[in-house]
């Protein structure tokens, strides 16, 4: 492989020109195809096999065209203090408001709240449930604008009105000076890592333009896979830095080469054939660990990871020919001032990598143990991890969706926000609305229950419907023993009734969400642990080395877990970071924890711990292989943890609360493995096995493919001098 990326940054230094062209033609389509391409279809959320899903598709089939997928916005109404929204003027004031939201072109349909008994029972809060005919991503701004200004009008009256569901959601996604201000930071750490500006500027441009291309390619393909707006967000989150980090990696090396006296050409072709081999294995830990995504069986979680990986490889390719291609136009403009004068300069003995290296080496076991005791400490709140969906009551309290929500929880009770459906399939019963009245009943006097809903029949009449008001809100663990109680009766109502329900709604569908990634979790885990191990035996050819890279990535992982649980779910902190409301932990951020932090894991140990490797190798002792790998390895490790974070912790300032815990878990993850694990508990381990840190049993080093991941037999051959013809040898003597 290090032979194959040698000939390929030779190439793509000498023929710059086309492959800058290439790349720019491939954005230039992408683009047009992304300003031509449907906006994405709003599929909504499925997920096969379990219960909630399956009741939905059997209400699809049963109510042909009931459960279309059309925007929905419910208008709550709330009287001044004092007063009943039953009053005269106001009322009258909602019923205009409703005449109004009514009469627009993809208006399917406006319920008043006073027809509809939508009135609580002090009679000071009212709403309207206004159904559109498309999805709200189809949604026009003339009926967003229109419903804005029925909204401001009916708030002229005096009444406190405001509005939640799907049709207030306006696509959100990335975006906004939290993303720049991670950009910004980035070049800070480049520039003081590189002391130039053109080296600092190279890996954000190739970066950029990466992440160019990977989302106008989400873009363009949105509608036709259905990619939501969350899935471009997490592709450009993770192809932005590992954009920046991989095309680092290259330039490092680059500017290594040039140290030592090599032609900008070979220094460029050694850069890729050397660094170059451990981007396409650090990029291939990322990509798989994404695409396994796909086993946890959700659909959405199964695009969002195949998009991100998308994003990686193109950051992949981006390294190797683009990067390349950009010093062979600027040679030596990336290197620092002085450097560029005196044409070449030696690497320092000392820097701040090898003293560090040092420190750890005279302390290995106080290091080891403080680093692995203060990991477990952060990793204990996770014994107390809740998992659920957030929803409305997880936004800004600035925000008219949060403020509907608190209104119908105080007017109604909280669980109204999260009702229960109940669908009851009578399996050809004669009877089936005396089954129907049956279920009802029971589950009406079950405790936790606070309202039934008559049923709603089909046209066949086997099929009936209705709703299970909780007393809890949704996020409740008491909702959540309500739904067990309310399955676990099904079997001895059925023997009665000869009829059967099954419980879904979007309360019901959250915590089968959460019981399904929480059971599929510890799978996904063994099976990503399992494969680092493999790919870290192929690499390093050591059995202990994979080992400790493995427990070193599952003591980062649960300690970023716990820290998202203390902020997030316990609230310690969570103001400084704008968050309002705690609660439990979104069902997929284990997983995605799990499946990215995986990937940027593996990048610091091969790149940190093969230079290692190839000191041992060369003949030094392995403290002095830990100082060489540190000295030649550590600063750039440093500068990309820190970009990394710097990009993941400028999406802790969008308003999307999903958005902002996998951005602060994975900045958190990051600093975490990269600072504490790679940098601390790696080398004190190191230190402590000796010579037994590179055993390997030799049954296992004969089965293990042989890949020269660091290319050490390309720099061997190409610090070998050519040998001397016999006839010049000749000819000199």
């Amino acid at each position: 492989m290090a032979a194959f990326l040698y000939r390929l940054g030779r190439l793509a230094f000498r023929r710059r020109w086309y492959v800058a062209l290439v790349w720019a033609a491939v954005l230039a389509a992408v683009g047009l195809g992304a300003l031509k391409a449907p906006g994405a279809a709003d599929e909504g959320f499925s997920m096969p096999g379990i219960e909630s899903q399956k009741a939905f598709d059997l209400m699809e089939q049963r109510f042909p065209g009931a459960t279309a997928d059309g925007a929905t916005a419910r208008v709550v109404f709330v009287a001044p203090h004092g007063e009943k929204v039953t009053a005269a003027a106001h009322k009258k004031a909602v019923e205009a408001t409703v005449a109004e939201l009514a009469d627009g072109s993809q208006v399917a349909s406006a319920v008043n709240p006073f027809q509809a008994k939508a009135v609580s029972k002090d009679g000071t809060t009212a709403y309207a449930t206004v159904t559109y005919k498309v999805a709200s991503n189809d949604l026009t701004d003339a009926s967003r604008t229109q419903l804005d200004k029925a909204l401001d009008k009916a708030r002229d009256t005096g009444l406190t009105v405001d509005a939640g569901g799907t049709a207030m959601d306006d696509g959100g996604g990335a975006g906004g000076m939290a993303e720049v201000i991670g950009v910004a930071i980035a070049a800070v750490v480049l520039l003081v890592t590189f002391g130039s500006l053109a080296a600092a500027g190279l890996p954000l441009l190739t970066a950029l333009i990466g992440v160019g291309v990977s989302m106008a390619t989400i873009l363009s393909l949105s509608h036709a896979l259905g990619l939501s707006t969350t899935t471009g967000t997490l592709a450009m989150m993770l192809g932005l830095a590992v954009g920046i980090d991989y095309a680092l990696f290259v330039v490092s090396r680059y500017r290594e080469e040039r140290a030592k006296g090599r032609a900008p050409q070979e220094a460029t072709a050694l850069a890729v054939g050397t660094a170059g081999s451990a981007v396409v294995f650090a990029g291939l830990t990322v990509v798989i660990a994404l695409a396994g995504l796909a086993v946890v069986g959700i659909p959405m979680l199964t695009k969002m990871g195949l998009a991100a990986a998308g994003a990686v490889v193109v950051a992949v390719l981006i390294a190797l020919t683009l990067v390349p291609a950009f010093l062979g136009f600027w040679p030596n403009a990336v290197l620092r001032r002085k450097d560029r004068k005196e044409g070449r300069t030696q690497e320092a003995a000392d820097n701040g990598g090898t003293r560090w290296a040092r420190f750890v080496l005279r302390r290995p076991l106080p290091v080891l143990i403080l680093g692995v005791v203060g990991l477990g400490a952060l990793a204990l709140p996770m014994t107390s991890l809740q998992l659920g969906m957030p929803g409305d009551e997880a936004k800004s309290t600035s925000t008219t969706e949060r403020r509907a929500y608190d209104a119908l929880a105080e007017g109604f009770g909280p669980g109204f926000n999260g009702p229960l459906t109940v669908v009851v399939d009578a399996k050809g019963d004669d009877d089936a609305k005396g089954a129907a009245a049956a279920i009802a009943k029971d589950m009406g006097a079950t405790k936790g229950v606070v309202s039934v809903t008559p049923a709603r029949f089909n046209e066949a009449g086997d099929t009936a419907v209705f709703s299970v008001v909780p007393s809890t809100a949704p996020t409740d663990e008491k909702t959540k023993d309500l739904v067990t109680s309310i399955r676990d009766e099904r079997p001895g109502i059925e023997s009665e009734t000869g009829a059967t329900y099954e419980v879904t709604g979007t309360t019901a569908l959250n915590i089968d969400i959460s019981e399904k990634v929480q059971a599929a979790l510890v799978p996904y885990l063994i099976v990503v642990v399992g494969l680092a191990i493999v790919l870290l035996l192929v690499v390093f050819r050591s059995l202990l080395v994979p080992l400790k890279a493995a427990l070193g990535f599952l003591l980062s992982v649960l300690a970023s877990l716990g820290a998202v649980v203390v902020v997030f779910q316990e609230g310690h902190g969570a103001s400084l970071l704008g968050v309002e409301t705690t609660g439990p932990i979104m069902s997929l951020m284990p997983i995605f924890l799990v499946g990215i932090v995986f990937g940027l894991a593996m990048d610091y140990e091969v790149f940190l711990v093969s230079r290692m490797r190839e000191a041992y190798v060369h003949g030094e002792t392995p403290a002095q292989a830990v100082t060489s790998g540190f000295r030649h390895s550590a600063r750039v490790v440093v500068a990309a943890a820190l970009i990394m974070i710097a990009v993941f912790a400028g999406f802790i300032g969008e308003t999307d609360s999903m958005i902002k815990m996998i951005g602060f878990g994975l900045a958190s993850a990051v600093l975490l493995d990269a600072f504490v694990v790679r940098m601390a508990i790696v080398p004190a381990v190191l230190a402590l096995l000796g010579h037994k840190a590179w055993w390997l049993p030799k049954w296992l080093d004969r089965i293990l493919p042989r890949v020269d991941v660091e290319g050490e037999a390309l720099t061997r051959a190409a610090d070998t001098p050519e040998p001397v013809p016999a006839d010049q040898e000749a000819a000199r003597v």
